[in-house]
């Protein structure tokens, strides 16, 4: 197995699948007619967000069975890829009906999360992008999976006039998965051998996240010591919006405490935990 200590301590998103399918329905089946028509994401209504969180499913599932391609287009980059062949999914269902959607989204998202409950997190499993992880530790996947479940219910949820959902054990958890992001976000940020740099999101859903300057990398597994160069604090609504470009750096940047040298705190505050 690859050394994977530099993303930090492992996290456990086994046993959050269930809750946040039983959400995501409770969410659904309240939907009023009109409210499954509104604009969740740009291009994609609530009918069709909720379709893409049923291809993710299946894809997990290995039962997508619709023929698509699925493999990328010669000259073809990741990011377009996964685009073309979630546009296309959607596409497939334009017919699909909310009664018979949330049937599909209950009957599949139970399997899934049996499946994710079962997982050996110290195996080796498919790359994390966004973190520079590939291939990843299964802790991370499976992590990675339940935060794009997690930030569809709230972008549903934004979209039909609620905020954003506050218990705080699955945002903690949300936001702990998307700061491991920070060593891959710094790649290109130079410092010397030993900086190290903290963000801080505030309780009681957040935590503090220092990730240090090593030879030819930043990590996380390094313990703080002293003062950090640079600290940046956000409020957690900021922090998983900043994270998945819900808000923009120099929004988050308007909102945030920095402290110390300016430079990587814009840095950190160009981290992205979503394939964008």
């Amino acid at each position: 197995m690859d050394d994977f200590s530099w993303l930090g301590e492992p996290i456990d998103a086994r046993p959050l699948f269930g809750a946040e399918l039983a959400s995501l329905l409770e969410l659904l089946r309240g939907l009023r007619r009109a409210e499954w028509d509104r604009t969740a994401v740009p291009g994609w209504s609530v009918r069709d967000l909720a379709v893409h969180v049923l291809g993710d499913y299946r894809g997990r599932l290995g039962r997508r069975g619709d023929g698509m391609r699925r493999a990328p287009a010669p000259g073809e980059t990741l990011e377009a890829f996964i685009h073309r062949v979630n546009q296309e999914w959607v596409d497939l269902h334009a017919g699909l009906g909310p009664a018979d959607l949330v049937e599909a989204l209950e009957r599949d998202g139970a399997e899934v999360a049996r499946r994710f409950e079962g997982a050996d997190p110290t195996a080796t499993a498919l790359g994390v992008s966004w973190a520079g992880a590939d291939p990843a530790p299964q802790w991370l996947d499976v992590a990675r999976e339940f935060t794009e479940y997690w930030t569809h219910r709230q972008q549903i949820r934004h979209a039909t006039g609620r905020d954003t959902d506050p218990e705080p054990r699955a945002l903690s958890t949300v936001l702990d998965t998307f700061m491991r992001a920070l060593p891959h976000t710094l790649r290109h940020t130079t410092a010397p051998v030993g900086t190290q740099l903290q963000v801080l999101v505030d309780e009681p859903a957040g935590g503090t996240w220092t990730v240090t300057a090593l030879a030819g990398r930043w990590s996380l597994a390094e313990a703080p010591g002293g003062r950090p160069a640079a600290s940046v604090r956000l409020d957690p609504e900021t922090a998983w919006r900043l994270c998945t470009r819900g808000i923009d750096p120099g929004t988050a940047l308007t909102r945030a405490r920095v402290d110390g040298e300016r430079r990587l705190a814009e840095a950190a505050c160009r981290i992205v935990s979503v394939v964008h």
